[in-house]
């Protein structure tokens, strides 16, 4: 249980002792600890709520969490990848937003792929003033070509970054991890997202077994059996703050290449 006094400006936690007892903890809002279960609580509101279903970029939905576009720009511009593959297409928000990234830096193009791209969201992204930096594939992301496909549109001297957005379900995931990886640039990234779905169980539109069956759980397993990757939070490249840990949908996504 949380409680928030702003008066005071604390933040009480009551926490479970064993067996069956409880206890209380304040922290001061200047804390981290305090920011930590203010931000868990906000993001199962949210969730709840569908917060993330609110948002668009240069006319097309994004259904992502703010603060992990920012983030994932940062690590974009760090990188400046020439080839980023995405795994989701939706209505196409990310992709457009990944391709305005590429066009304010002058290289870069996206590759998208979705089982199905629905004839609605191809036409509005085939007719985007960015669609220049957008290449789109249709096709299960885990089909071999599909990949191979894929694989078509990156040259040997390319960077490349993966952000993995489409069957969140942990098999799904993994083989998406492993598919690939190979592609991936030393240094850069497979981001594989909505792991949250570990950490709201029990709240509207959720199943029981996302407490093991998630992205995040994908990518433990992965790490555990590719020594080429490790999961390294990508560091912030500017923080006058107190907070060091991101607000996220995206806990453990960062699954590096390092070597």
């Amino acid at each position: 249980m949380i409680q928030i006094d702003m008066k005071k400006g604390v933040v009480i936690l009551t926490e479970e002792d064993a067996p069956g007892g409880q206890h209380q903890v304040s922290h001061r809002m200047d804390t981290q600890e305090a920011f930590r279960a203010v931000s868990r609580a906000w993001i199962r509101a949210g969730w709840d709520t569908k917060y993330v279903y609110g948002f668009s970029w240069f006319g097309r939905p994004v259904i992502q969490l703010p603060d992990d576009m920012i983030r994932i720009q940062e690590v974009i511009y760090a990188l400046k990848p020439d080839i980023l593959i995405e795994t989701g297409v939706a209505h196409g928000g990310s992709l457009v937003f990944y391709a305005t990234l590429f066009e304010a830096m002058k290289k870069g193009r996206v590759v998208g792929i979705d089982i199905e791209i629905r004839p609605h969201n191809r036409a509005a992204i085939e007719s985007h003033e960015f669609f220049d930096r957008i290449t789109l594939i249709e096709g299960s992301s885990i089909d071999p070509d599909i990949g191979a496909r894929a694989r078509e549109e990156v040259k040997e001297s390319d960077t490349v970054l993966v952000i993995l957005d489409s069957n969140h379900t942990r098999d799904h995931v993994l083989e998406e991890l492993r598919m690939y990886a190979d592609l991936v640039s030393v240094g850069s990234y497979i981001v594989a997202t909505d792991g949250v779905m570990g950490e709201v169980v029990g709240a509207p539109r959720t199943e029981d077994d996302w407490s093991w069956n998630n992205p995040k759980e994908a990518a433990l397993q992965f790490v555990a059996e590719d020594s080429r990757f490790k999961i390294e939070e990508p560091a912030f490249p500017f923080n006058e703050g107190l907070i060091t840990e991101r607000v996220t949908y995206w806990p453990g996504a960062f699954v590096k290449r390092v070597r």
